[in-house]
């Protein structure tokens, strides 16, 4: 089968690869429908999570439908349509019974103490082969696959794999509630997804900050106000869009790769850090591959980070949802000790919260479908990876069709364009639009 492949660092390809098969009894596998591309990818590629295996399938985020199950998988049959979380869990465990998927005592080969497993991540998340491919093998698939109804959609269906949840998951953390003013940092993906869960979970303000312009026309489609750290500083900005005192909950979206502020104010302070981002840098990222302005890392790993922490109000709390490997070993604690700010952080339980917005958008109270911004197939995934990595305009969020047969088609289900609790009623580029101009 084809299947999009890590190869070394700054190097992926499309390669033919053995199609998976049944090695355990609550194994199932998935013909893949519909594939995406994740800002996590990009880590890999750029050297910010170390750790890959040469060969290893990429992508964690699927629709599909199911082809065979083990013996083991009592509530799924071959036909059904399915997504699939991009974490790993037993179910079982006391951690999964709390629902806390993402610590699963059980997913990870490397014990209990091992961590998070997810698709198409290094040897320590697991070591799995990835969802941008014909056919996946999904281990624990009676608990992590999540059924479909048809009135959701192909397009609606691969946000609620990882983007989505994450973005909830991010809310969560930051104990959105009932009138709260919130600043999300980052509008990428999961930044602009945070918008409607923020607004769905009570936020009475959001304030979106970002340096890519449309990404933050985006958001303002969302009714956020934005802050543009490349024409102001961010911190200040926030201060004075809340009368001084800063926001009460902060959704950091961005982790390892932050980009430093090409020019304005918050440049001239970025640039007074630049040894200390630059150690940084080297810490988070001591082997990269660069190919000119493609798979660069961030330049500034902590200042996301450190914005989260200023803008916010004292006693307020900051969620972090925005990927930061185990080799990163700084964070302002300084800061956020003074300020008595609750810091929640880590990767998302997945499949808590996957049932529930599928929910969401089969009623129409959600539709997710104005993120995707390009629409291609897996024949030219390697060049929308380079476009994604370079945050080139148009292209904020990546779908691959991968097959045809079996899917909702984009557009079809039964809230698709809407804007339901995303862009207030402005729906986004039809499937026919986002297939034109993801060929062109």
């Amino acid at each position: 089968m084809k299947a999009v492949v890590w190869k070394g660092l700054g190097d992926i390809g499309l390669e033919d690869v053995p199609e998976p098969e049944i090695k355990d009894p609550y194994d199932a596998i998935v013909r893949i429908t519909t594939s995406a591309i994740c800002g996590t990818d990009l880590h890999f590629v750029r050297g910010t999570m170390p750790g890959m295996q040469e060969g290893r399938i990429l992508g964690h985020e699927a629709v599909g439908v199911v082809e065979e199950v083990g013996s083991g998988v009592r509530n799924l049959r071959p036909g059904d349509r399915v997504v699939v979380p991009s974490t790993v869990a037993c179910g079982v465990c006391s951690y999964c019974r709390a629902g806390y998927y993402a610590q699963c005592d059980n997913a990870n080969p490397g014990g209990r103490l091992a961590g998070t497993v997810f698709f198409g991540g290094p040897q320590a998340a697991g070591g799995l082969d990835g969802l941008q491919a014909e056919y996946a093998r999904v281990p624990f698939a009676h608990v992590g696959l999540v059924p479909l109804p048809d009135t959701v959609d192909d397009a609606q269906a691969i946000l609620l794999s990882d983007i989505y949840p994450t973005s909830w998951f991010g809310a969560r953390l930051a104990e959105v509630g009932d009138g709260d003013t919130v600043a999300i940092v980052g509008a990428g993906p999961v930044g602009q997804a945070a918008i409607a869960c923020a607004r769905l979970q009570g936020a009475g303000r959001i304030i979106v900050v970002d340096g890519v312009g449309d990404r933050l026309d985006m958001a303002r489609s969302q009714h956020a106000e934005t802050v543009d750290f490349n024409a102001e500083d961010p911190v200040e900005a926030v201060r004075e869009l809340t009368g001084g005192i800063g926001v009460d909950r902060v959704i950091e979206a961005v982790g390892v790769d932050a980009q430093k502020p090409s020019h304005g104010p918050a440049a001239d302070a970025a640039a007074a850090q630049a040894e200390e981002f630059g150690h940084e840098r080297s810490e988070a990222a001591p082997e990269q591959n660069p190919d000119g302005a493609t798979w660069v890392p961030g330049d500034a790993p902590t200042l996301a980070a450190r914005w989260a922490v200023q803008m916010v109000a004292k006693a307020g709390t900051v969620g972090t949802i925005g990927v930061y490997p185990p080799q990163v070993q700084h964070y302002p604690f300084g800061e956020a000790f003074m300020k008595n700010l609750t810091l929640r952080m880590g990767n998302c339980n997945h499949r808590r919260y996957v049932p529930h917005l599928v929910s969401l958008v089969a009623s129409g109270s959600l539709d997710p479908t104005p993120l995707v911004t390009r629409w291609g197939d897996t024949r030219n995934a390697v060049e929308a990876y380079r476009c994604f990595d370079r945050r080139e305009a148009g292209w904020t969020k990546v779908v691959l069709g991968v097959s045809e047969d079996g899917t909702v088609a984009p557009g079809l289900g039964e809230a698709a364009g809407t804007g339901a609790a995303t862009t207030a009623g402005s729906p986004g580029p039809t499937a026919a639009e986002a297939t034109q101009e993801a060929g062109s």
